[in-house]
């Protein structure tokens, strides 16, 4: 046993995102977790607040932090390769839970149940979590594109595309927080 799991969470810094891109800023997978959790803590707050929804915000925002971990050891692997079709889908799906599997293993055996949990799918959680993911990638494009890069353009528009708008939280912060991000600093 060498109890490796949190020395393995920090090289998340280390996996880069949107790899195939020519990014004018570079995004690591640790940088991504961070925003994921805390756009699926706002999307929750949304939905408690203005939908009466009865959900943790704590509790999402933390299992959103963990929704990449096992890119840790599979790497970032492209959108329009991991989702081409049901076949690359399903076989990444077995290689992810390969992953967890492997990062579980390096915790002592009390501590597993704990983190096992983490990765595990939550039904309540999974669709804010789903949304927070994409709205995450939808907002990087938007900071591409106001930085001159033409690069996450065509992104940009499937990203808008695929964000889940049966969720009501999700048109609630597309309507009222997302335009802020095309701002500037000095209009913020």
């Amino acid at each position: 046993m060498n109890n490796s799991f949190f020395a393995v969470l920090y090289r998340m810094r280390y996996i880069e995102r949107w790899a195939l891109m020519r990014a004018t800023e570079k995004e690591n997978l640790s940088e991504h977790s961070l925003d994921v959790a805390i756009l699926t803590e706002a999307l929750i707050n949304i939905a408690n607040i203005r939908f009466d929804a009865k959900l943790d915000a704590n509790l999402g925002s933390n299992l959103a932090l963990y929704h990449d971990v096992p890119e840790i050891i599979t790497g970032d692997l492209p959108t329009p390769i991991k989702y081409h079709d049901e076949i690359m889908e399903n076989a990444y799906k077995k290689i992810e839970k390969q992953a967890i599997d492997r990062l579980l293993d390096k915790l002592p055996e009390d501590f597993k149940d704990i983190y096992k949990e983490k990765f595990e799918e939550n039904a309540d959680y999974e669709p804010y979590i789903k949304a927070a993911d994409k709205l995450a990638a939808l907002i990087k494009c938007i900071e591409e594109r106001k930085a001159g890069n033409n690069e996450f353009k065509l992104a940009e528009s499937q990203a808008r595309n695929h964000i889940s708008l049966e969720l009501p939280a999700a048109k609630v912060f597309i309507t009222e927080f997302l335009p802020a991000f095309e701002l500037t600093l000095d209009e913020l």
